[in-house]
């Protein structure tokens, strides 16, 4: 009893260490210079829509035909965190000139991790970064899943999804896009059926109900801006 009292005194210290501890972000290297070769054969024209993030960014394969009335390009890096987009993104969003950008991250940062408060901060320094390139550009950030692979960790989910919600609530042009609460059941816990065996990455089923919250925004945001 005394060892987990001990334990549980300890543990807001090691989030707050592990919150400080930098991000190896070289790992990357290799995925992001994949990606400017793709440019260097076929630079998307400015105004494309541009999806970022991790994983369930880069295993949606059918991002430009699910918006097929929009221009998109795809640049997500399976594994990443928020901050390794911002740190990238001289490279990996500047080029492109976006009429508008789609997030998904965060869930890795969890997982490693993060508190909710530092994937706040972390999703905030990414809007810093993409308004300093563009001062005008939309920016969504679809909500960190509920994954029946990481349903330990829903509680810091949750609280990183309300924090970035309540946050995008007061500034210009940023959404929070709850994919959060309809992947949910009727017990409030994680469904199998959005995921593959994993339980992590998501299956069409998935992806359709992203669909179904992502588009409108799309619809609205992309579509002006290619205006502008």
């Amino acid at each position: 009893m005394k060892k987990l009292l001990c334990m549980l005194l300890l543990l807001p210290a090691w989030a707050a260490a592990h919150d400080n501890q930098p991000n190896d972000h070289t790992q990357w290297n290799q995925e992001i210079a994949a990606f400017e070769s793709a440019d260097h054969v076929n630079m998307p024209a400015p105004g494309t829509v541009l999806f970022i993030g991790s994983s369930s960014i880069r295993f949606w394969t059918s991002v430009a035909s699910d918006f097929a009335e929009m221009r998109t390009i795809n640049r997500g890096f399976g594994g990443s965190e928020i901050d390794d987009s911002t740190y990238f993104a001289d490279r990996i969003v500047a080029p492109y000139k976006p009429g508008a950008i789609v997030m998904y991250a965060g869930d890795n940062d969890i997982a490693d991790g993060d508190s909710p408060q530092h994937v706040l901060e972390d999703f905030q320094a990414f809007v810093r970064k993409a308004r300093s390139l563009d001062a005008r550009v939309p920016i969504a950030f679809i909500a960190i899943k509920p994954s029946m692979a990481r349903k330990a960790l829903l509680p810091q989910i949750r609280q990183a999804n309300i924090k970035i919600r309540d946050w995008a609530a007061t500034q210009k042009a940023v959404a929070y896009l709850d994919i959060f609460t309809p992947m949910l059941g009727p017990d409030g816990q994680p469904q199998s059926k959005w995921f593959r065996e994993d339980g992590l990455h998501m299956n069409r089923s998935g992806y359709e109900l992203w669909i179904g919250i992502v588009k409108p925004w799309v619809d609205r945001y992309g579509k002006a801006a290619a205006t502008r």
